[in-house]
């Protein structure tokens, strides 16, 4: 395999397209254009490449067959993508399990998460990792439409979905739980990691995955329970509700950072067109309506 990432598009040019057999392993793989067959690549013009070697002993050639042969929802092989990262912790979780057996701890876990893994998976995106009583979500890793926007809407229902968890926890324990979320829209590397074919799991890695949880953990700081980064706002700015705007200095990055506190999002486009009906449509059925209740009166009045 030949990785010209660190070439620019001018070189890349200068290489033959991929032939049949060599574009169907990267879509199996989801290699970035840049990423090549060695065996399959040949130079079509002048100029001159530099080429390394990604496989040198048996132990690389043992791990790229076990990206290979990855079974992980996404593409095996390494690559730099633009997504939305979600951070959600539980607040309170440590002390409120101190009181609980064992079962009911992780009987309690999984009830949450099953809760927060469908409002994940019915905005497209996958819960990636859990830590604990807390998980990170990704979402635009196989679809960049909207990323953004569907990781804040899996967000404010996941707060929303907190007054359900917490009826069921005051009926059964007289204790009540908060959620924390933190929501950044970064670039990140997605790739399959894990000491052997079989444990090998899709994550991301970066500054942006970083930046996320510690916009999560901003929310300790300064008394919200959803915030969104810049980056992330200016892409659904025109459909969230902001209660307030915070300046705040991020462990590990200097300066000071603008997170946004969102409150309510606008419903998406794509169910107001399936609810919506035509405003033309609305006043026939209406009219259908009255003339139909019309009807029935007089018939009543007819036969009694």
């Amino acid at each position: 395999m030949l990785d010209l990432s660190g070439l620019g598009l001018g070189r890349v040019r200068i290489l033959c397209p991929r032939n049949d057999a060599e574009q169907a392993l990267a879509n199996r793989l989801s290699f970035s254009p840049k990423m090549r067959l060695a065996c399959q690549t040949q130079v079509s013009g002048p100029g001159k490449i530099t080429l390394r070697r990604l496989a040198l002993d048996v132990e690389d050639l043992e791990l790229i067959h076990q990206q290979m042969t990855s079974k992980g929802r996404l593409g095996a092989i390494g690559e730099e993508k633009q997504i939305a990262i979600l951070f959600a912790d539980l607040r309170g979780f440590t002390s409120f399990s101190e009181a609980l057996p064992a079962y009911d701890v992780i009987y309690v876990l999984n009830r949450y998460f099953n809760h927060m893994g469908k409002i994940v998976e019915r905005h497209g995106g996958v819960i990636n990792n859990y830590m604990g009583d807390g998980c990170m979500a990704l979402f635009g890793w196989d679809d960049r439409d909207r990323a953004a926007e569907r990781a804040v809407r899996a967000a404010v229902d996941m707060q929303n979905a907190m007054v359900s968890i917490n009826n069921y926890l005051d009926r059964l324990y007289h204790r009540q739980l908060q959620i924390g979320i933190g929501v950044h829209f970064g670039q990140v590397v997605l790739g399959a990691v894990g000491a052997s074919a079989h444990s090998n799991q899709m994550t991301a890695i970066g500054d942006a995955v970083n930046f996320a949880s510690r916009i999560e953990a901003a929310n300790k700081m300064v008394g919200t329970r959803l915030l969104i980064s810049a980056d992330t706002y200016a892409l659904v700015k025109d459909l969230v509700t902001i209660n307030r705007r915070c300046q705040v200095k991020i462990p590990g990055k200097s300066g000071e950072y603008l997170l946004y506190e969102v409150t309510n999002i606008a419903p998406s486009d794509q169910i107001e067109r399936e609810t919506a009906a035509p405003p033309a449509f609305r006043t026939l059925f209406v009219r259908f309506v009255k003339l139909l209740k019309t009807c029935q009166r007089r018939l009543f009045r007819l036969f009694h």
